[in-house]
């Protein structure tokens, strides 16, 4: 309960933190910060970070303490055992069987500490660096990804209220030519199947409004999910997305994108493991250092002591040693992972591949949609104008009694699609230059031109 309060300060501190109208750079930054993708992507970082450190404690010794205390037999038996887990080893002398038992215990310290060891930990340590690298670029993508897809939902919802406002304009104009037509019916000098046609036009675009606003609400809230706010409280500025936008920047190199970037880190990733498996097959060094004590209740003849005999430990040692340690038939399975690693590293260089051409892609088809927007654009005002004209005149023919209400009907309609067709023209241009800068890997000069 406590939790869940916390989270709700949060979302209204973050509300409250949030201009309205909001703008289009204010929404990307907003969106970046907050959404819970570059959050997770943000602890992943972290947790590599913390990954770091755990290979870096390699180089530090090892230091263990043990202590026991039992009660148990002391039968000793002649003869070897081989190494296993499961049977308790007893040490001393070889005694006749019985079932006396005595206290045992032990308690003892071990130093261990590897001096130098061929690059090995250091290795390790790149891998982990290597991870956190990857991270990084990771979370740079994650961020990316949101502020792209937080401007195209700003484009969006700026483009469906424009579509609302040629709407309500459309269907201003049709009660006004319902009144006009009305008056000439009921004045009886047209037939009543002129004031059904305008009615059902009427209808027709109270409908398309409709729509538009259904459009508009879903923008709405696809954006205000994205930077974290109720979409009641959402409100925008157009700003320069409503004027002709200008020449689409050209620069592009696909390796600097950012999905471009972590791919390459996954690649350096991979090679790390592999510099890590070179390393492996040396021989391990240890210099190690002990002390620990033994009591037991048992004697040498076989007799036990008295009750608390062997309770706590009565012989102490001592030892210093260099102890080396080499895997000789290691070197088969490790030439298998490294062969893994190999085939991995070609692989993750494919998907590097895959990516600079799907990046080489989706930047010509953007160029390609820049260019036929920019000449959608430029034609535009002559279909508007061209449109406003025939309204005129259609509506002027029928006061005149030398045109039909069909004809006024098409040519109120044809100018209501034109005003919609303006009113995006424009922003299209600029959803094209904001797929163009999606290939570059780089918002920020989008941003600048939307100032």
């Amino acid at each position: 309960m406590r939790y869940s309060f916390c989270l709700l300060a949060c979302s209204l501190c973050f509300a409250a933190e949030l201009p309205t109208p909001i703008t289009l750079a204010a929404a990307v930054s907003a969106a970046t910060q907050r959404y819970p993708s570059v959050r997770v992507s943000e602890e992943q970082l972290a947790a590599t970070r913390g990954a770091i450190n755990l290979a870096r404690t390699a180089y530090l010794p090892r230091f263990d303490v043990y202590g026991q205390l039992n009660r148990a037999t002391h039968n000793n038996i002649f003869g070897m055992l081989l190494p296993q887990p499961v049977i308790p080893q007893i040490s001393g002398p070889v005694v006749n069987s019985t079932w006396n038992n005595v206290w045992g215990s032990a308690v003892g310290a071990l130093v261990s500490w590897e001096p130098f060891d061929f690059g090995v930990r250091q290795a390790n340590v790149e891998i982990q660096e290597s991870g956190r690298r990857r991270a990084e670029t990771a979370v740079r993508r994650t961020q990316f990804e949101v502020a792209a897809l937080t401007a195209d939902s700003y484009l969006t919802l700026a483009a469906s209220e424009q579509m609302v406002r040629a709407a309500e304009a459309g269907v201003e104009r049709t009660r006004t030519l319902e009144t006009l037509i009305g008056a000439v019916v009921n004045a009886q000098l047209r037939p009543g199947v002129d004031l059904s046609r305008t009615r059902a036009e009427r209808a027709l675009a109270e409908t398309q409004l409709a729509q538009a606003r259904q459009a508009a609400e879903m923008a709405r809230a696809t954006l205000a999910q994205m930077v974290g706010v109720a979409p009641a409280e959402l409100e925008i500025v157009p700003g320069r997305l409503l004027d002709a936008p200008p020449e689409a920047p050209s620069a592009f190199e696909a390796a600097s994108h950012p999905a471009a970037v972590e791919q390459q880190a996954a690649i350096d990733e991979v090679k790390a493991r592999e510099k890590a498996l070179d390393r492996t097959w040396f021989p391990r060094f240890n210099l190690q250092a002990s002390t620990f004590g033994r009591g037991s209740g048992a004697q040498l003849d076989g007799t036990g002591g008295d009750a608390f005999s062997g309770f706590g430990p009565n012989t102490g040692n001592w030892a210093v040693g260099f102890s080396v340690m080499f895997p000789v038939f290691d070197f088969a399975g490790l030439r298998a992972r490294r062969e893994s690693e190999v085939h991995n590293e070609r692989a993750e260089a494919a998907r590097f591949e895959q990516v600079v051409r799907e990046l080489e892609g989706q930047r010509n088809r953007a160029v390609a949609l820049y260019r036929g927007a920019r000449e959608v654009a430029a034609n535009i005002p002559v279909q508007l104008d061209a449109a406003r004209q025939t309204a005129q005149q259609a509506e002027a023919r029928y006061k005149a009694g030398l045109g039909t209400a069909v004809e006024v009907a098409d040519a109120e309609r044809l100018l209501t699609q034109s005003e919609i067709d303006d009113s995006l023209a424009k922003l299209n241009v600029w959803r094209a230059m904001l797929a163009i800068a999606e290939t570059s890997g780089h918002l920020d000069s989008f941003l600048d031109l939307v100032k």
